[in-house]
């Protein structure tokens, strides 16, 4: 197929044409942000200069808090500008740059969650080889393994768009530049590379959710015979993860487990994971976990003492 472009900017509708509207979301979605940033810093900070780094679980967490940050920056900082201006534009090539570059980091998180619960799997069923098995090398792997899988996942996704020819209507009606909203305005029958998208996003992400809450609920019924106190720390870091990955894949899945089609409630479920989901992470890996929280104040209480002096 050849490709015909005569499109160079598209237009962006965002998320409502009332002005009050936008203002409110405006300030509302730039304290999300500001959250997002101080919260997932402060888990960085806290884990890199402690001893937690060398817990696996907390290396990929702080994996996991980078990735979070590089998301929502590349979307957040752009529907914030969009909010207050009455055109909303972008040209072709950011448009393809912002596609490949959420992709890229949304996938990381995904196989990061993964690498997380792999992480419990072997903490909790092999305990007695949990050191062996999860070594620095082993952790190094496999967020090289998560790395490399986002951006095999967003270069299918950036290859199937960059080639579609664009010669009609420029309004993509949504906040920023995806998959499905893009082949609504190819001059082309998109319906084979719809069928793509679902194969490659759709089904990573639910097979992906399918394999996370089977390990968390094998994780459960382990640990029925442990201990009160082990299993209510057990408990805890599980239901952490699980309260992260259903925020994250609930919304995904609603969008890219179907066909090719776009509703208006796409852009509203899109706020969950590119805006909400980073901003609720450090709440719920922090509030719920004693370590987080011990890092935190000794990290933190250490700073104020060397500033007092």
């Amino acid at each position: 197929m050849e490709k015909s472009n005569n499109i160079t900017i598209f237009i962006l509708l965002g998320l409502s044409h009332n002005k009050n509207i936008e203002i409110l979301c405006f300030v509302l979605f730039l304290v999300c942000y500001i959250a997002i940033w101080m919260g997932n810093v402060l888990i960085m900070v806290s884990i890199t200069c402690t001893q937690l780094i060398n817990q696996p679980m907390y290396f990929f967490l702080n994996y996991l808090s980078l990735s979070d940050l590089c998301y929502t920056s590349t979307v957040t900082p752009k529907l914030m500008t969009d909010l207050l201006v009455e055109e909303k534009t972008i040209s072709y090539n950011n448009c393809m740059a912002q596609l490949f570059t959420t992709h890229l980091f949304g996938g990381m998180e995904i196989f990061i969650l993964m690498g997380m619960a792999y992480d419990r799997y072997v903490a909790i069923y092999k305990p007695l080889h949990y050191a062996a098995i999860m070594s620095r090398q082993r952790c190094n792997t496999i967020v090289l393994a998560c790395c490399t899988g986002g951006f095999v996942h967003s270069a299918s996704q950036f290859l199937l768009t960059i080639f579609l020819p664009f010669c009609g209507p420029n309004e993509i009606d949504h906040y920023f530049c995806d998959v499905y909203p893009l082949l609504k305005l190819a001059c082309s029958n998109t319906h084979k590379i719809g069928l793509l998208v679902i194969a490659n996003s759709g089904l990573i992400a639910l097979l992906t959710f399918g394999a996370l809450m089977f390990s968390y609920f094998f994780i459960l019924y382990t640990i029925r015979g442990y201990s009160m106190q082990s299993r209510s720390k057990a408990l805890s870091t599980c239901s952490s993860h699980i309260t992260v990955v259903v925020l994250f894949f609930a919304p995904a899945l609603f969008i890219y487990i179907r066909p090719d089609t776009t509703f208006p409630e796409d852009k509203v479920f899109a706020l969950f994971y590119t805006i909400i989901a980073p901003m609720f992470n450090p709440l719920i890996y922090t509030l719920r976990n004693t370590e987080m929280k011990d890092a935190l104040r000794k990290v933190w209480c250490h700073q104020t003492l060397l500033e007092r002096k």
